[in-house]
């Protein structure tokens, strides 16, 4: 003998829809706007700045490797070698020849 089945929706239960009203009334609503502030990114300093330079210049394996010596080093010996290292870089170093965040590479907290 076979079991009586019930209806589906004894075991589920119906989800209405919404109404198509409600889904025009949503798409009218504007986006929020962002806050005034978060609008316009602030500035880098100069000194920010400089050293993104500086970060470059480590990255760029034209002027061979940067690990175990000083960027003014790494300066001077692709210039001796006919690479053509920029000049702003010389600059920016002999500038502020003192700072170790301006005269040490980007590897330079790295053991070797």
């Amino acid at each position: 003998m076979t079991a009586k089945r019930g209806l589906i929706t004894d075991t589920f239960k119906a989800v209405k829809k919404e109404k198509r009203g409600d889904r025009r009334r949503d798409r009218d609503k504007k986006p929020p706007s962002p806050p005034a502030a978060a609008a316009e990114p602030p500035c880098p300093s100069e000194r920010e700045i400089d050293l993104q330079e500086l970060r470059k210049f480590d990255l760029d394996w034209q002027f061979g490797p940067c690990t175990g010596i000083s960027r003014l080093q790494r300066w001077e010996r692709a210039a001796l070698h006919g690479l053509n290292p920029p000049q702003e870089i010389k600059d920016l170093l002999l500038k502020e020849s003192t700072d170790p965040d301006y005269t040490h590479s980007l590897w330079h907290d790295y053991p070797l």
